[in-house]
């Protein structure tokens, strides 16, 4: 049973929501959070950039949350030049931060930059070092164009993700996006990424089993892989946005959820932003 947060405690955490240059899902990122009661900072990446010292604006903060949309415009491929510009303007102050304990949150197009940026999956990387070389990416949607729709994830209970505890066996979310197919620089990363269960959530059938079919699975991901974790569980990425499920009005369902008693009280997506402050709470 996952202990309720305290909502003195939660509001001390800072979370830093960037935006700008055609992210357009900055305040439904930062209502989940502040819903999960923490305090929440929307900037401009540009303005973050432009203060002598971002490394100190980003130590005053817990979490840093990459969010949806269409940075750039989705050009080159989506979230290349936006994650071109954080690892050449910003790219040794992120590595500080993780290496700090600082807890990042990609959904989306926060998620292809996430991976970009070499911070998903991260496993080679010493401690100290810059950003890691890219190792995955995400590519177009085997059936091509951008699909919009609820799906189920299968969550991995034995992940060391902490977004994802508690939220299983399945956690419902929209998706929305056109290259979402997450693939690996090879089957040696892949293997490594497999067994060390940083495949936090796959999307499911409606038996709740790991899929590849469509509509299922909208981009054709192997295994069904939704999303990608680091070794530390600290940093977490997803193609699906919890920040779209918020309300339990916002499930296509929720007034037959509420005739069979199973109307949640919140949006099933706060829990997820609940566990990201939980986690900057034990750190």
């Amino acid at each position: 049973m996952t202990t309720r947060l305290s909502p003195t405690a939660a509001r001390d955490v800072r979370v830093l929501v960037l935006t700008g240059y055609g992210l357009n899902c900055e305040a439904e990122t930062a209502a989940g959070f502040t819903f999960a009661g923490a305090s929440a900072d929307v900037v401009h990446l540009g303005d973050l950039l432009e203060r002598p010292t971002p490394r100190k604006r980003l130590a005053e903060y817990h979490l840093v949350a990459f969010v949806g949309g269409f940075s750039f415009g989705d050009h080159v491929a989506s979230g290349r030049v936006y994650g071109n510009r954080l690892r050449f303007r910003l790219g040794d102050d992120l590595a500080r931060f993780v290496d700090d304990g600082g807890l990042a949150l990609g959904i989306c197009n926060g998620f292809q930059t996430l991976v970009k940026l070499g911070l998903l999956p991260m496993l080679d990387r010493q401690k100290g070092s810059g950003l890691p070389p890219q190792s995955a990416t995400l590519v177009d949607n085997d059936r091509l164009g951008y699909r919009d729709a609820w799906v189920k994830l299968a969550v991995d209970e034995a992940s060391p993700c902490v977004f994802t505890r508690g939220l299983g066996p399945i956690l419902e979310c929209p998706t929305r996006h056109g290259e979402g197919k997450l693939v690996f620089a090879s089957e040696s990363v892949q293997r490594r990424v497999e067994d060390a269960h940083l495949i936090p959530v796959r999307y499911a059938d409606e038996a709740g089993q790991p899929t590849e079919s469509w509509p299922a699975n909208p981009n054709g991901s192997p295994g069904g892989a939704a999303g990608l974790c680091d070794v530390t569980g600290r940093v977490f990425g997803l193609m699906p946005h919890p920040d779209a499920y918020l309300y339990p009005e916002n499930h296509p369902d929720w007034i037959q959820q509420g005739d069979r008693g199973e109307r949640p009280l919140r949006g099933v997506g706060v829990r997820l932003f609940e566990n990201g402050v939980r986690a900057a709470l034990e750190s």
